[in-house]
């Protein structure tokens, strides 16, 4: 009986073991959330970045359950653990989230500011009053930044430029035409393309957020040097980012 019972619980301590160092399952669904971008995030679902995500995870079995939120507050429902990724993110732009080594788009940062002022050079944009919506980070991408001053809504963006509180508004190409829609003397500004940044998705650092990490890069390997993801930037007439692209190495 005691060399049963001895048996019985060895079985038992291994079964837990075992269970222990198995791997975790493949998550079924992925909390997402990004700040609204027209075209590009939408609340309804639709957008570049949503296709795209969906090409990626939802043949692998995984559903996204998107959530628009703004930017800062996407990010801190990340941080924690209210989500498994946002959307949109410069490489490392935020510690305490994990990077995947795969981007899935690119985007044009541009300067836009009064046609009276100089051309703003990238090597000198530092000697400026900067602008820009706070959260972005670009201080960290852009070289010699000294002067910037993060706004809560692009709505202030024009009479600031006007009132001379700033020299140049920094953004995504497509925010800064958002922007300049909304001027009634449009010719009264100019636009001038500074840099190109990779972005990606942020992950959490929990379980489901590195399993999922994981698979995005997995697919990324397949995805991209098929050219599967082309037909997506097409429909949105949007540049393709992954022309010369090779393979990237797994690690």
């Amino acid at each position: 009986m005691r060399k049963w019972g001895l048996l019985a619980l060895l079985w038992v301590l291994g079964g837990t073991t075992a269970w222990a160092a198995s791997p975790t399952a493949q998550p079924t669904h992925m909390r997402v959330v990004s700040e609204e971008w027209i075209d590009y995030t939408n609340k309804d679902g639709t957008g570049l970045a949503w296709d795209i995500l969906r090409k990626v995870f939802e043949p692998a079995g995984v559903t996204l359950q998107i959530r628009s939120e703004p930017y800062t507050r996407a990010i801190g429902l990340v941080q924690k653990a209210e989500a498994e990724a946002w959307v949109g993110s410069y490489d490392r732009e935020v510690d305490n989230n994990l990077y995947p080594r795969w981007h899935f788009d690119v985007d044009h940062i541009y300067a836009l500011s009064l046609t009276s002022k100089p051309v703003p050079q990238l090597e000198t944009l530092g000697q400026y009053r900067l602008t820009w919506v706070r959260g972005y980070e670009f201080q960290r991408y852009l070289p010699n930044i000294k002067r910037f001053y993060e706004i809560q809504r692009r709505s202030s963006i024009l009479s600031m430029l006007q009132n001379g509180r700033a020299d140049y508004y920094i953004d995504a190409q497509t925010e800064v035409e958002y922007v300049l829609s909304l001027s009634q003397r449009p010719s009264e500004y100019r636009r001038t393309h500074l840099i190109e940044l990779p972005l990606y998705l942020a992950f959490a650092d929990t379980p489901q957020g590195r399993a999922l990490l994981v698979l995005f890069d997995q697919r990324m390997d397949s995805l991209v040097p098929s050219g599967e993801l082309r037909e997506i930037f097409e429909r949105w007439q949007q540049p393709y980012p992954f022309d010369g692209e090779q393979k990237q190495a797994s690690q």
